[in-house]
């Protein structure tokens, strides 16, 4: 493989010699915010995107799972790209390189037919398999603890607010579906009218009404008819109150937290936006 950049470990650059030989890298397309590679390869007359990832990588597993059990009605249609090689121990994987352009910052995240068409292709995605997870918001309400006992710039009297809340909620289970985990229009591509779907490392299971947190967040409040036009192509409205309400404020405080961790000064005052919203929610 020519041009290979430093991110990559010598068994990942070996595996994809291997798979692609004489590849070369056009393009570095990562967000360059977590220790994932995101390449855009040419091997031959075929264009591919090689993902690998660091030492602490949760991502690459994910999407691995996804690509294998649950991108396949995707795939058959053209909407995601097939998978070509994986490696989950070695936290590298090879995609077909999927057309089109990303819908985020264009005039398409305005359009009204394009939710539409992305609330049935998720209400497709989360249609194939459903598990009752008896720990889940035991576990997720941990986990938004132990975001606040690390290093963050939330407020104090804000952050003991939310610890508050989220001792004060039940612990248990909920019932789980395939979710993509980043639904929103930088993982959208728009080809001639067609939707595309990329990024899968943050694919789990989870309740179905998570993949529509961050559309939530950013692109229903910017676009009229935006979010009735996705709950009509999804079919349906999965957010219970209560429970949409608990995942927003998980959500708030993960996002503050882990952009602070990774230095995105952009999404963590975004995530501090979230917080003063659902704290203003909490004393109504």
């Amino acid at each position: 493989m020519t041009e290979p950049l430093s991110a990559l470990t010598g068994r990942q650059r070996e595996l994809i010699g291997a798979w692609l030989p004489g590849a070369a890298v056009e393009a570095d397309m990562g967000w360059g915010l977590v220790e994932t590679a995101v390449l855009r390869v040419r091997s031959g007359d075929r264009l591919v995107v090689v993902k690998a990832g660091g030492a602490s990588d949760l991502h690459i597993a994910r999407e691995i799972r996804a690509h294998r059990e649950w991108t396949g009605p995707w795939v058959r249609r053209g909407r995601a790209a097939r998978l070509l090689h994986a490696d989950t121990g070695a936290k590298v994987l090879v995609t077909e390189y999927l057309p089109g352009t990303l819908v985020q910052d264009t005039a398409a995240a305005a359009d009204p037919g394009l939710y539409e068409q992305a609330g049935a292709l998720l209400r497709e995605y989360h249609d194939q398999a459903a598990a009752d997870d008896p720990e889940y918001e035991t576990r997720l309400n941990a986990k938004a603890l132990a975001w606040l006992d690390r290093p963050h710039r939330i407020a104090p009297a804000a952050a003991a607010r939310l610890a508050a809340l989220v001792r004060s909620w039940p612990s248990g289970g909920a019932a789980c579906v395939p979710t993509h985990g980043d639904w929103q229009t930088r993982n959208w591509l728009l080809d001639g009218g067609v939707l595309r779907v990329i990024d899968f490392g943050r694919a789990d299971l989870r309740p179905a009404a998570e993949d529509f947190e961050r559309l939530a967040v950013k692109e229903f409040p910017r676009h009229p008819g935006a979010e009735e036009a996705f709950v009509s192509g999804y079919g349906g409205d999965p957010r219970e109150p209560a429970a949409w309400f608990r995942q927003r404020v998980r959500s708030a405080i993960g996002t503050a937290c882990w952009a602070r961790q990774v230095g995105d000064a952009d999404f963590e005052a975004q995530g501090h936006r979230m917080i003063a919203a659902v704290l203003a929610e909490a004393e109504t």
